[in-house]
This record gives C-alpha cells, sequence and structure tokens, in this order.
C-alpha cells in the first residue's frame, strides 16, 4: 500500500506542473494589459505602470515567469493580487465559504441521491423507480441558472422558507438551499448512476450465492450488493468534490455567496492573474488529493483489490 500511494503522489507531480503551466499561459497570454486596466479611463504614468509591471515580474518573458511562480509557490507564496493583498489571504476568505457550500452539496448526493438510487434500483419498473427516473432527468435537463432562479422565487420568497439571497456566507444554515442548487444535477447523476449499478450487481453470481447460503436480506443489501455497487459511484464523488467548488460560480453569484467562485469571477473580470492561477492552482490539487482518495477506498469497498 505504501508503494503504491508513493507511486500515485510521485506521478501528481507532472499532471501538477502541467496543469498548472496550462492555466499560467491561458492566464498571462490573454490580450490586453492588466497594469493598464488599473488606472482605468486616466492616463497612466509610464513609470509608474514600470515599475508595477516590476513588482509583478510581468517585465519578464514568459518562462521566467512562471518559474519565478513556481518558486514562490513551493515557498507558500501564492503572490500578490493587483489590489495589493495577499492572494492567499483572498483565498483564506473565500475557500472557507466554498467548502461549507460543496460540503452541504455533497450531503445531499450521498444522503438523498444514493438511498434514492438503491431503492430505485431494487424495486425497477416499479412506479417509485419510474418517478425517480423521471425526476432525475427533469433536473438534468434543467440549466442551473434556470433552477436557482426558481429555487430562490418560490422557496425563499413565495414560501418564505429561507432568505432569498445569503446574508452571512459564514452561515452554513443559508447555504443550505444554494448547496442544494449547486448539488442538483450531481445528485441526479448519482442517483441513476447508483440505480443503475445496483440493477447490475443483482445479477452477479456472488449475489445467488449469497441468497442461497440463507444470510439474511439486509446483509446481501448492505454487505454485497451495496459495496460493490458503490464503487463507479464513489469515483463519480471523488472527482465531483473538485468540480463543485470550481463551478459554484453560478450559484454564488445568484445566492451572494462570497465564495471561490465569486472571487474567480472578479478575478477573471478585472484581469487579476496571481488570483486566478492561486486558485485554479488550489482546486488543482483538490482533485488530485480527492482521486488519490477514490483509489485507496476501492480496496475498502471491494475486498477483492489490492494495492501490490
Amino acid at each position: 500500500m505504501g508503494t503504491y500511494v508513493l507511486r500515485r503522489i510521485l506521478q501528481m507531480i507532472p499532471v501538477f506542473i502541467g496543469a498548472t503551466l496550462l492555466i499560467f499561459l491561458m492566464v498571462y497570454t490573454l490580450p490586453g494589459d492588466p497594469i493598464a486596466a488599473l488606472f482605468g479611463d486616466k492616463a497612466a504614468d509610464p513609470a509608474q505602470v514600470a515599475q508595477l509591471r516590476h513588482l509583478y515580474y510581468l517585465d519578464q518573458p514568459l518562462w521566467k515567469q512562471y518559474l519565478h511562480y513556481m518558486w514562490n509557490l513551493l515557498q507558500g507564496n501564492f503572490g500578490t493580487s493587483f489590489t495589493g493583498r495577499s492572494v492567499a489571504a483572498l483565498m483564506g476568505d473565500a475557500f472557507p465559504v466554498t467548502i461549507r457550500l460543496a460540503l452541504v452539496a455533497f450531503a445531499f448526493e450521498i444522503f438523498v441521491g444514493i438511498p434514492l438510487g438503491l431503492l430505485s434500483g431494487l424495486k425497477r419498473g416499479s412506479l417509485l423507480d419510474t418517478l425517480v427516473l423521471i425526476g432525475t432527468l427533469i433536473v438534468i435537463s434543467i440549466p442551473v441558472f434556470v433552477l436557482a432562479n426558481v429555487a430562490q422565487q418560490v422557496v425563499g420568497v413565495n414560501l418564505g422558507w429561507v432568505t432569498p439571497t445569503v446574508q452571512n456566507s459564514n452561515d452554513i444554515s443559508q447555504l443550505i438551499l444554494p448547496g442544494l442548487v449547486l448539488g442538483s444535477l450531481s445528485l441526479a447523476f448519482v442517483t441513476r448512476l447508483t440505480r443503475t449499478s445496483i440493477g447490475e450487481n443483482r445479477r452477479a453470481d456472488y449475489m445467488r450465492t449469497a441468497v442461497a447460503k440463507g444470510l439474511p436480506q439486509r446483509t446481501v443489501i448492505s454487505r454485497h450488493l451495496l459495496r460493490n455497487s458503490l464503487i463507479p459511484v464513489v469515483t463519480f464523488l471523488g472527482t465531483d468534490l473538485g468540480a463543485l467548488m470550481g463551478g459554484a460560480i453560478v450559484t454564488e453569484g445568484i445566492f451572494n455567496v462570497k465564495g471561490v467562485g465569486n472571487l474567480l469571477y472578479q478575478a477573471i473580470r478585472h484581469k487579476e492573474g496571481p488570483t486566478v492561477v492561486g486558485v485554479v492552482t488550489v482546486l488543482v490539487i483538490v482533485y488530485l488529493v480527492a482521486s488519490l482518495v477514490v483509489d485507496l477506498l476501492y480496496a475498502v469497498l471491494d475486498p477483492r483489490i489490492r494495492y501490490a
């Protein structure tokens, strides 16, 4: 196991370098001068512009800028935004909010999506199965921004159960509705994926053997059927955690959540290269770690899998 983990960590290094290089090139080769944009419609002082370009290392070739960024990154320095504030401090304010929002969405996927998929898979062809399939198909078909506005109007305005917009991003109770909206698409996929996996594994030989041995139905479902059926679901959930954090721009904008999505949107809008690269770099790390954890969970779910 230790050798496998070490090998996977070593494999992450070129992936991390390639991903950060790609996003760095995409951000810093965009047309327009971010330093000149800081002055707006005012005439920029050439001496001041040159000083700022030197301060942010923009007067160097692109490859030197990337090496400079990676060297600072290895020391835990994500750079400084064009507003003069540390990028690490900006992310320190935004990431906890988005992590809470993503965890709320993640909880809905696990505690609602998996049980629904399990019941639907066990009762294929029933009224419940039909309703689940129709409901998940409707959720998949509706764009997130439409679902967010409908939920905001119905639950927040008409019913008055929650505030239409989040007043305090640190209050997790106010993140329940945006978390449900954020995780709605993934919840539908988890439900359908669980249903399909349950249906396939019910016909497997080991299931017939477990039933023939006279094991209780609860043991057959929980220990044999569900554990093996969760392998593709866990794969999806592992990658989805990073997607929830990176894809919250629309949801956070509609519900006024001051998280990573809002930070990333503002950074892109004002061409804040250091902030964009810093946020995406952290998201890349989240994806890589989640992928490793998913691989390790395979052995927990299926005893036949061993890492030599």
